[in-house]
């Protein structure tokens, strides 16, 4: 017996955008639920979508302030926000609201759909987290404390630990700077404290930290660990 269709409620005021998502999402196997403005949005959240994703553009209410009120009401659906917005700052607050990635108009079907799946990979990974993580070559016993490249163990300082185990708990997911800051420091604001971590954490995990494979940059908001394949 097949499992039912992963729900994805998308809360877009364009018409072709709406049928774009419709069609693309569709022929991989999501039932879509669409949704032209907030209102009706929080309508359809009594139906428990499985995924948003959402326009922060919309005709009745912010963009952020619909995201606020979700999570309030829903603590663990996947978020994905799709925005025609360059600026950081929308992307940087809405990811502080409780959003699970953005993506920015104009986009691509595969580049979405990556971002869905990597978004649905973390909430089951939060919901059930597992004791080894493992990504290429690199594993993180989060009961013991070991970390290896390979076969080799990788010695961290408890500073550099807490920061690879923050980005694991939240695997594919962009961590904001003000986010990581605040776990890691609770005083601190100055990002720059932050990249001499990330630094120091890639010259011991990255085969090439000039070319980092795990921690990845996300310009002027953050950082994502790659979620596991």
């Amino acid at each position: 017996m097949n499992a039912p269709a992963l729900r994805v409620l998308v809360i877009d005021d364009e018409p072709p955008i709406r049928k774009l998502l419709r069609l693309g999402l569709s022929t991989q196997g999501y039932r879509v639920i669409e949704a032209p403005d907030g209102q009706s949005a929080l309508d359809h959240m009594r139906e428990k979508p499985d995924l948003v994703i959402l326009d922060l553009g919309l005709p009745d209410m912010q963009g952020l302030e619909l995201l606020r009120t979700m999570r309030t009401r829903d603590e663990r659906v996947p978020i994905v926000v799709l925005s025609s917005r360059a600026d950081e700052v929308a992307k940087v607050q809405a990811l502080d609201l409780g959003a699970d990635d953005y993506i920015t108009k104009p986009f691509g079907m595969d580049e979405l759909l990556a971002r869905i799946r990597a978004a649905l990979r973390h909430q089951l990974q939060v919901q059930g987290e597992r004791p080894i993580f493992r990504v290429g070559d690199l594993s993180v016993d989060l009961v013991r404390r070991i970390v290896k490249t390979g076969d080799k163990e990788v010695k961290l300082s408890p500073k550099e630990y807490e920061l690879l185990r923050l980005l694991v708990q939240h695997a594919g997911k962009v961590l904001t700077h003000r986010f990581l800051l605040k776990e890691l420091w609770s005083d601190l604001t100055d990002a720059q404290y932050l990249r001499v971590y990330v630094r120091q954490l890639r010259q011991k995990i990255e085969a090439d930290p000039q070319r980092p494979q795990y921690i990845l940059t996300e310009t002027g908001i953050g950082y994502r660990l790659r979620a596991p394949e």
